[in-house]
């Protein structure tokens, strides 16, 4: 891996030097009307290379599908410009720096220093490059910024939809060491002819009062510092304390407010304005109770109830996903084991969360979802479903696959603690009684023998090593956990860029990675408190992420998806820590446990401000001992390595 960033202070920097020509990335970020990406890098000579792409997730376009949203990829011959002495510039990258906003360093050929910041609005469909220049030459230049205005116009499913690239610069002279600062914005809005019943028609257009960068730019770190605060983490290796910090960032920020509430959504180019049972309700709402951010708990407990409309008697499956704001709904790859996906995370979204007006809420569609599940179980004890999270890029047997039945089993052990709390007794003996039959039947119908590794088939008849071994590990079900761990970092499974979906092979001809596989297998080895040869790869897996040629999130996939910044991998990687490395797990609805340990090269673990089973906590770990301080109580010892349960006494 070639090594971009470094780390600097809270963020990452990129100083170009002359080996690093030709290198080019992207970077994306969000508020809540709209998502954005920006292209940069250097050329073979040096130039700055920009592009720039916004997608307005509430301006649907037609077909209104999961794919519907206004997306403009910025032409740059059609932006401003920006002249000096007549001439437009020619600009040599010299620096990228990201701490949650972008900015871009130049300098041209004469010597005048440009900085450009890119800003999403917190609330509007607008983004801001900040531009700063700086005359450092030894002359006077006059400077000027070309006009762009209305960018163009789209038809969309409510109406005409404009675009409009406009500025605020003026014709200046700048004498030497005189700056300036401006900005363009990139808008988008439904222009539609309105009639005053008493005065004139008009057209509708933007309030440009809201045109507010600094305001903007205020907002943008506010926010930040939120999603920072919440759950923070303390480890003394900047770049695990960076990579972690970043991952909140991206999670937390790819929340869109629609007509149908707010939406956590996957961005990349492509995923707006909906939720999927994989991404949102498996991967994102147990870390986003875990945060106990307010927004993304509210998008959270909205991506489970969107859910629930499609939960009758008939028990037909729920949808992959529901999208275009929540009016329609995505469900091509048949059932891919959702209903046990929402199970899981449903359920331990509720339990991290710990509010009983919050079990009690979900209760009814956490019941439906078990209740599916008991009704797929096939006679061998696993649970069938078409495909899973993958929807048949790789084969499975279209009966049974390893991960609908492990997520199943994860959510059968929460639902009888949430049973327990609120006074459904034989629900919860049913469910503990559900959960151990089907983890003897995954042991039993799942368990193989593969390249001399004692662990587990994808599924029936399709003997290659599969990345979703990791999942009983991660479930609590150690069986062939020494062989499962060796055959996930084997020369069968692993490479530089991760773990492979599926070994090469004749099922399989291209070595294809997707983070949340590798993101679950780290999560499950720290669990089972294996460290070793895994925290070496988890680290260099962190500094290829962060300050490699693809920074500074996990990805969705490669080489397909041209490894998307997807928000969800985020959601992952940063349950790694509570989850992984200090094995956090509700033990009842009232109760959780940990292990308090220091994996080799850190020198403290601490986790603070984070919620768990109803409680605001923080954790310490050094090489002395730990403590553990809640809101009504706290606990301390000096044994490491030993699990710890702390109960809490209140409900936020």
């Amino acid at each position: 891996m070639k090594q971009y960033f470094n780390i600097s202070g809270d963020g990452i920097v990129w100083d170009v030097k002359n080996e690093d020509f030709g290198h080019k990335d992207n970077f994306e970020f969000s508020g809540k009307g709209l998502d954005c990406i920006v292209d940069y890098g250097v050329d073979e000579n040096g130039v700055l290379t920009l592009a720039r792409y916004c997608a307005f997730p509430t301006l649907r376009m037609s077909p209104n599908n999961t794919h519907g949203t206004l997306a403009i990829d910025y032409d740059n011959a059609k932006l401003p410009k920006i002249l000096i002495n007549d001439i437009p510039v020619v600009e040599y990258g010299k620096k990228v720096s990201i701490n949650g906003i972008l900015a871009i360093e130049s300098v041209t050929e004469c010597g005048v220093q440009l900085k450009r910041t890119f800003i999403p609005d917190a609330k509007e469909m607008i983004m801001y490059e900040v531009i700063d220049i700086t005359n450092s030459s030894e002359n006077e230049i006059k400077l000027s910024v070309t006009e762009c205005g209305r960018y163009g116009i789209s038809r969309g499913v409510t109406g005409i939809y404009v675009h409009e690239v406009t500025h605020d610069a003026k014709d200046t002279t700048l004498a030497k060491g005189d700056s300036i600062t401006f900005c363009i914005y990139y808008s988008a809005y439904k222009n539609a002819l309105k009639y005053d019943y008493f005065g004139e028609d008009y057209y509708n257009t933007p309030d440009k009062a809201l045109y507010d960068w600094k305001k903007a730019l205020k907002d943008r770190i506010e926010r930040v510092n939120e999603l920072s605060n919440e759950a923070a983490l303390d480890t003394g290796n900047a770049v695990l304390d960076t990579m972690y910090r970043f991952a909140k960032i991206r999670a937390g920020e790819s929340i869109f407010n629609t007509k149908g509430g707010m939406f956590h959504s996957p961005g990349g180019r492509t995923y707006y304005a909906a939720t999927w049972c994989n991404d949102q309700v498996e991967y994102a709402g147990p870390w986003f109770a875990f945060t106990d951010d307010v927004t993304a708990v509210k998008a959270s407990v909205n991506a489970y109830e969107h859910y629930t409309p499609f939960m009758t008697e008939e028990y037909i499956h729920i949808p992959t996903s529901v999208i275009a704001e929540g009016t329609d709904i995505w469900e091509g790859a048949g059932d891919r084991g959702d209903a046990a996906m929402y199970l899981y995370g449903g359920s331990l979204f509720a339990l991290t969360h710990g509010n009983k007006f919050m079990m009690e809420r979900m209760w009814p569609a956490l019941r439906w979802c078990a209740e599916y599940c008991e009704r797929k179980t096939l006679p061998e004890g696993v649970i069938w479903s078409h495909s899973d999270e993958l929807e048949g890029r790789f084969p499975t047997d279209n009966r049974a696959n390893l991960s609908t039945s492990c997520l199943a089993y994860g959510g059968y052990k929460y639902m009888a603690m949430i049973a327990e709390y609120l006074d459904k007794h034989d629900y919860a003996k049913k469910y503990v009684d559900k959960a151990e039959s089907l983890k003897t039947a995954i042991v039993n119908y799942f368990g193989a023998e593969l390249h001399g590794y004692k662990t587990f088939r994808y599924s029936k008849g399709f003997d290659t090593l599969r990345a979703w071994i990791c999942l009983p590990m991660c479930m609590g079900i150690t069986d062939r956990l020494e062989d499962t761990l060796d055959a996930m970092f084997s020369e069968y499974l692993w490479n530089e860029n991760g773990m492979l979906s599926c070994e090469i092979g004749p099922e399989n001809k291209s070595a294809t990675v997707w983070d949340r596989a590798s993101l679950y297998g780290f999560k499950g080895a720290f669990m089972n408190g294996r460290f070793g040869n895994v925290w070496t790869q988890f680290f260099k897996y962190c500094n290829s992420r962060l300050l490699g040629e693809r920074v500074p999130y996990a990805i969705e996939a490669w080489p397909e998806g041209a490894r998307r910044h997807l928000s969800a991998e985020s959601a992952l990687f940063c349950r790694i820590i509570p989850e992984g490395i200090l094995a956090i797990r509700p033990e009842a609805a009232r109760e959780f446990s940990f292990i308090p340990r220091i994996p080799e090269g850190l020198d403290k673990v601490v986790l603070s401000n984070f919620r768990m089973c109803g409680d605001k906590v923080t954790i310490t770990v050094t090489k002395d001992g730990y403590e553990v301080v809640g809101f009504a109580n706290s606990i301390k010892g000096t044994t490491l390595g030993e699990r710890v349960s702390f109960k809490t006494n209140r409900e936020l």
